[in-house]
């Protein structure tokens, strides 16, 4: 009896020693798991953006540094998701301003973006410049670093002049009469005038860069800005 009972143990023995052992469960599959992480979003360096400035601006009595509050006007999407969408908050600040000169040179100004604040307070640091005023007849951009500059004026400067001329011919001549009765006062009078409007004319400044509040500029992404999803606001239900 105890040789069959030792028997029937060595035979369970063997039994569970050659059973296979239980395939393990797969891996799960790369991106089947509840804990993935989202991918990344990216406002691309070049990103252009319209924006709607909140005030006006002029190079009459901007100064360096003073703030800039814009709103962007449209969404920015990337792969079907809204990144930056209508209505975003967007900071700035002027970084230069030189008004035209009295003889030569043209107004100019500046103007960096710094900053984004989403609708729901989600605030992110971001470099960006101006790159278009689009519309605008008055003003063009210098160069990539976000200068606009105010158009040349040679056709208007000629006409300042010639206006100015004419009314100072005008007034020379009638303050030449009333001083002298003879017609050579009343031409020197009115020589004199002309070329005191026409120096008058030469020697006033320039005109303003100016951008009215509403205006929509072009802003440009400077580098890439990475993004916080799971803080982004939802988008259109």
């Amino acid at each position: 009896m105890l040789k069959l009972l030792a028997v029937v143990l060595l035979s369970a023995v063997a039994c569970a020693q050659a059973k296979p052992d239980s395939p393990a469960a797969d891996p799960p599959a790369k991106g089947d798991t509840a804990e993935k992480k989202a991918a990344p979003l990216v406002i691309p360096a070049g990103a252009k953006i319209p924006v709607a400035l909140q005030h006006a601006i002029s190079t009459k009595n901007a100064r360096e540094g003073d703030p800039v509050y814009a709103q962007t006007t449209f969404p920015f999407v990337v792969n079907d998701r809204i990144l930056v969408p209508a209505g975003t908050y967007v900071q700035g600040r002027i970084g230069h301003v030189a008004r035209a000169g009295r003889v030569k040179g043209r107004a100019e100004m500046m103007l960096h973006f710094t900053t984004l604040v989403y609708p729901n307070g989600y605030t992110l640091m971001m470099p960006g410049a101006m790159d278009n005023v689009p519309g605008s007849e008055t003003v063009n951009m210098k160069d990539q670093e976000g200068t606009i500059q105010r158009n040349g004026e040679k056709g208007k400067d000629t006409e300042k002049v010639a206006t100015a001329a004419s009314k100072g011919a005008a007034g020379g001549a009638l303050a030449g009469a009333l001083g002298s009765r003879s017609s050579g006062g009343t031409l020197i009078g009115a020589g004199a005038g002309a070329a005191l409007g026409a120096a008058i004319a030469l020697f006033s400044r320039g005109s303003d860069v100016r951008l009215e509040a509403g205006e929509t500029v072009e802003m440009v992404i400077q580098r890439d800005i990475s993004l916080d999803p799971s803080r982004l606001p939802a988008g259109p239900k």
